[in-house]
This record gives C-alpha cells, sequence and structure tokens, in this order.
C-alpha cells in the first residue's frame, strides 16, 4: 500500500430531483405546457367582431326598444341600460354604441336586443344609438373632446 492520498473527486452537480414542495423555487420547477402562457386569453363577451353573422342579422331585424343609460365606463368597455319598461337591466360592450358620444350616466338611448352565448339566457344591447343627452352633464366624444350639455 501505497501512503499516497486518493486522487480528488470531481465536484458534480447534485442529483436531486425537485420534489414539488412548498420550499422548491420557482427556478427548480418545470412549468407545464400551456397553450395560452405568454398569450391575452379570448374574452367571452361577444363584441361586434365576434359575433357571428346570423346573431347580428336576428338582432338587426328586431325590433327597437328605448332605454336610459344606467352606467358605462369607458375603460371597462362596458356597461348597462335600463329598459324604458322596466325590465332588468342589459348588458352593453363598446363595440355596439353607435356615433360620435361616449354614453354616460342619464343619456336616453334607443337600442336592439341580442342574446349572450353561450346558453342564450342573458341579453346585450346592439346597435345603440344615444338619443338624448343627459343634461348637466360633460360628454366625451370617441376621440377625446369634452362637451358639456
Amino acid at each position: 500500500m501505497s501512503s499516497e492520498p486518493p486522487p480528488p473527486v470531481p465536484a458534480q452537480a447534485p442529483t436531486h430531483q425537485p420534489s414539488g414542495g412548498l420550499l422548491d423555487t420557482p427556478q427548480d420547477r418545470e412549468r407545464s405546457p400551456s397553450p395560452l402562457r405568454g398569450n391575452v386569453v379570448p374574452s367571452p363577451l361577444p363584441t361586434r367582431r365576434t359575433r357571428t353573422f346570423s346573431a347580428t342579422v336576428r338582432a338587426s331585424q328586431g325590433p327597437v326598444y328605448k332605454g336610459v343609460c344606467k352606467c358605462f365606463c369607458r375603460s371597462k368597455g362596458h356597461g348597462f341600460i335600463t329598459p324604458a319598461d322596466g325590465g332588468p337591466d342589459i348588458f352593453l360592450h363598446i363595440s355596439d354604441v353607435e356615433g360620435e358620444y361616449v354614453p354616460v350616466e342619464g343619456d336616453e338611448v334607443t337600442y336592439k336586443m341580442c342574446s349572450i352565448p353561450p346558453k342564450n339566457e342573458k341579453l346585450q344591447a346592439v346597435e345603440v344609438v344615444i338619443t338624448h343627452l343627459a343634461p348637466g352633464t360633460k360628454h366625451e366624444t370617441w376621440s377625446g373632446h369634452v362637451v358639456s350639455s
């Protein structure tokens, strides 16, 4: 036997597999592949752009209703209309507003109705036209100009 020390063992990376426990760091975990990762999830709301042709035709052939804008948020892109006949509030999407003004609370509007998929239980206002601006309020045009009424 010789008195020489054994040769040094090269350093190896640990062969430890992540356990999926609470102490694992995000770098240790592998993420499952997702087709939506890095993409925006599509909106479930039917807009003028995503509505089917047949739904558009059915809505355009329907009667014209009157109501009052209950609320509308331009940044969110939707609001609600209170029907003149006193029924439940009707959903309003920004893509269905006709004309140059952004609706505000109290505006009188006319609209047609279209059902909202997938169950077609709720209704959405389409072809919304502001007939009378709410008095004493400031109205904004789609281009950003503010007009007092």
